[in-house]
């Protein structure tokens, strides 16, 4: 692509979330969303492969779809209230259009279909922005009108997609879909204390973002899609494995990493909150993405192909490792113990 189409591509998904993000008005916010979309459609389809095509096509059908459902519950709440405001979210009907949109929006289950074959249709970059930047200014959306949405209908949305998120990645043979499927599964948890911490979900959105670029940046530097080129790469690159399995288990949750952090955190809130039973229910269903995780990080550290791949071995790297797979590797496995801070931060 063009670096000066890119550039514009780029300045544009910055401007949509910027407006997204500080705006009180729904048309701001729209319009902000809008433009992300329309923004981020040639970057997926830049390599005008077939699957590049469909999945820029089912990605723009989606969007638009749950931006349309947004304008209409704006439009709901503005014809019944006479308010355009974003906090002043008051009707029934609204609210439930709305908190459909967004899990639209999102990819949350049961909306979630377009999700991992969107992301098995771009690049690992794209599928980067597909996981963390495209989804703050919905999440944005969510956290402001927190306080009117139903909090039955959002932890029922949130347990089913941990379900789906855990039980669908089990037999998924393509990072790309692996990863897709684990953050349909992050936002459950997101989702399930938007109500009662907003901040706390901030905090497991931020963090989330954090270990899941490290995934996909050393996934993109071994050139990995497959599970089975994945068991090729600790002979090419023994350190980035390494570090790949630690982000992984991160990503799973599971302590002293800090992955756990958020886990651990909602877990407690949940229980403030006397429901102890969701708690209960979201940390079993994590057990599923926790299987395959230890999957991916069995098979790039441990495992040899049991045949002959016809993946070409790169013996000897010709490009250096960028110096921020190792910050955000090292951020996400080591925060761990600095966490009184960071609670204090937010």
């Amino acid at each position: 692509m063009d670096p000066q189409a890119k550039l514009i591509f780029t300045a544009s998904l910055i401007l949509g979330t910027t407006i997204t993000v500080s705006s009180n008005h729904w048309i701001m916010a729209w319009a902000g969303l809008e433009i992300n979309t329309l923004a981020i459609l040639p970057l997926i389809s830049k390599s005008h492969h077939p699957r590049a095509i469909e999945a820029a096509t089912k990605y723009f059908l989606v969007q638009a779809t749950a931006s349309t459902l947004i304008l209409f519950s704006s439009m709901t709440n503005a014809w019944q209230t006479g308010q355009w405001d974003i906090a002043q979210l008051t009707s029934p009907t609204s609210c439930l259009i709305l908190t459909t949109a967004i899990a639209m929006k999102l990819g949350l289950a049961p909306f979630h279909f377009w999700f991992p074959e969107v992301l098995q249709g771009t690049s690992l970059i794209t599928g980067l922005l597909l996981s963390t930047a495209m989804k703050f200014p919905p999440i944005t959306l969510l956290f402001m009108t927190s306080q009117s949405l139903n909090p039955t209908l959002l932890a029922v949305l949130a347990i089913l997609s941990t379900a789906l998120g855990g039980w669908m990645g089990l037999n998924q043979t393509q990072t790309r879909k692996i990863l897709a499927f684990s953050s349909i599964s992050h936002l459950g948890w997101m989702a399930i204390i938007t109500i009662y911490s907003p901040k706390l979900a901030l905090l497991n959105f931020y963090l989330y973002a954090l270990v899941t670029s490290a995934v996909f940046l050393i996934l993109n530097s071994i050139n990995t899609l497959k599970l089975t080129t994945l068991m090729t790469s600790w002979t090419k690159t023994p350190a980035l494995s390494a570090a790949l399995m630690l982000t992984l288990l991160s990503l799973a949750g599971l302590p002293p990493l800090t992955g756990f952090l958020p886990k651990w955190l909602i877990i407690q809130e949940l229980t403030k909150q006397e429901m102890a039973p969701a708690a209960t229910i979201i940390a079993l269903l994590s057990l599923l993405g926790l299987f395959f995780y230890l999957r991916l990080a069995y098979c790039a550290t441990i495992t040899l192909p049991p045949h002959t791949t016809n993946h070409m071995k790169q013996w000897h790297t010709n490009k250096p490792t960028n110096i921020s797979i190792a910050i955000l590797a090292v951020l996400s496995t080591t925060l761990l113990p600095i966490s009184p801070m960071i609670l204090t931060i937010v």
